[in-house]
Formats: structure tokens, C-alpha cells, sequence
């Protein structure tokens, strides 16, 4: 991606966001702490109750100019989470804010700015066609292949796998793609790791359907309010060939997801 792309990509985004909603909600209360984007996130999920943080500012979002600007520097910061590769500065995060906001020339010069874009680009590259990466794939697909074959496994078209442990009622709604839920769950590597865990935390979690992972989109909008399933999710609809935290590339994920209601 060049500076140029990038350039449009922000701005579309931001368009994005204050033509279709997406940001914030107002059912969301704006006290409630937002955690740093654990998986199966693809952008940053909101606990149930708020957490303490020491020594940060308390920010109030209270005005519409608030929300906005609030929902805006969190689709920054989900895209950031989701796309990876690049461990973000938040001090020059906030300068380039500040210093596009009062339309000063920036610190950094357009060439500097697309040498950093394609050195991204080359380190996600790389880290895609590591042997690691290969290895774990191939180690993946032989995994999921042997899993498809339990008969308690259903297995979609795009390669998602699951297992019904509990079922909802019968009347019981399901999430739409523009729902936002609240669940439980579990996250485990194939060899038993646990890289995330929301009942560990002993807090459920609220967000939107489509601001995570594949599966996960996938996955809740077959659910019902009251089902609990175990995911098999395959690299393509997890975090592929790039990982994400503790997760090696191309890691088969395992979640136990309880869907405990829809806001």
C-alpha cells in the first residue's frame, strides 16, 4: 500500500463510518473500558463492566463532536488491529492527528512516508512465505481434514467447522451481520494453549458481529441466542499467514462461544 492508497483508504473510511453508523453505539455506555483488541477481535471489544485505569486520562464523550471523533479514532485503531504487522505508536499516532487537524506540514516527507507503507508491505509478505508459515499450514489443513470427519462436526463451505454442545430455545433470534452480541468464550490452539479466554476473566463481552474475525462473523450469525458451540476456525478465517499476538501463523483457532443475548 502506498501513501496515495492510503491516503483514500483513510478517507473512505472515515466516510465509511459516518454514513452507514458504524462507530460507537449508542447503547454502549461511554464509561465502559475498551480492551487492546484480544482475538478473536478484529477491531477492540467492550467488557461488560468497566476496568480501572490507572494513570489514564478519563476521557468524556458526551457531544456528538465527541462520539464522532471517538468513532473515528477507533476505526483507526481497529483497522490497525486487524491488519497487523505494525506495533502501533500511539504519541505519533496523535501527532499526525494533531498536525492534520491545524493543516501543518507533516514531519514526515511523502517518500519517507511510502518507504514505510512498502517496508510493511514486505515484512507481511515475508512473514507469509516464511517456512514456519508453510509448515503450519500444511500441519493446519492435515488437522482440520481429520477433524471434518467426526460426526458430530458440521463443516461449512467456506471451512468453518463447528460442534453444537448446547442449544437455545427454539424461538430464540439470531444476529444479523449489523447485530451487536454479548458472549462467553474460549480460545485455544489445537495442542490445548489457551491464548484468550473470557470465562477465565470471569466477564462476558460485547461487539459487533462484523468487526471480528471471519469465522466468528460467520459462525454467530448461525447461532441463537442461548447456543453454545465449539468453532473450529481454519487460518483463512482466523488471522492467517500473519498471526496475531500468541497465535502463530496459520493456527487453526478453537472457541468455545456461548451467545448470551443481542443488543
Amino acid at each position: 500500500m502506498n501513501f496515495d492508497d492510503f491516503a483514500k483508504w483513510s478517507a473512505l473510511s472515515a466516510a465509511v463510518m459516518m454514513a452507514t453508523g458504524c462507530g460507537p453505539s449508542e447503547e454502549t455506555p461511554e464509561d465502559t473500558a475498551v480492551e487492546a483488541a484480544p482475538p478473536p477481535y478484529a477491531a477492540a471489544a467492550t467488557t461488560d463492566a468497566p476496568e480501572s485505569n490507572e494513570g489514564s486520562k478519563t476521557v468524556a464523550i458526551e457531544t456528538v463532536d465527541a462520539r464522532v471523533s471517538y468513532g473515528l479514532g477507533y476505526n483507526l485503531g481497529a483497522s490497525m488491529a486487524s491488519q497487523g504487522g505494525v506495533e502501533a505508536e500511539l504519541d505519533a499516532i496523535v501527532a499526525g492527528i494533531k498536525d492534520g487537524l491545524a493543516f501543518k506540514e507533516p514531519r514526515v516527507s511523502e517518500q519517507l512516508l511510502v518507504e514505510a507503507f512498502e517496508s510493511l508491505e514486505q515484512r507481511a509478505n515475508e512473514a507469509a512465505s516464511s517456512p514456519d508459515a508453510a509448515a503450519n499450514l500444511a500441519e493446519a489443513l492435515s488437522w482440520l481434514e481429520k477433524n471434518a470427519q467426526k460426526s458430530e462436526v458440521t463443516v461449512q463451505n467456506s471451512g468453518l467447522q463447528y460442534e453444537v454442545l448446547e442449544s437455545g430455545p427454539d424461538d430464540a433470534p439470531s444476529p444479523g451481520p449489523d447485530s451487536t452480541v454479548r458472549v462467553h468464550y474460549h480460545g485455544t490452539l489445537v495442542d490445548g494453549t489457551v491464548f484468550d479466554s473470557s470465562i477465565d476473566r470471569g466477564e462476558p463481552v460485547s461487539f459487533p458481529v462484523a468487526r471480528v474475525i471471519d469465522g466468528w462473523t460467520e459462525a454467530l450469525q448461525l447461532m441463537s441466542v442461548g447456543d453454545r458451540w465449539r468453532l473450529f476456525i481454519p487460518p483463512h478465517l482466523g488471522y492467517g499467514a500473519r498471526g496475531a499476538g500468541g497465535i502463530p501463523a496459520n493456527a487453526v483457532l478453537i472457541f468455545e462461544v456461548e451467545l448470551l443475548g443481542i443488543k
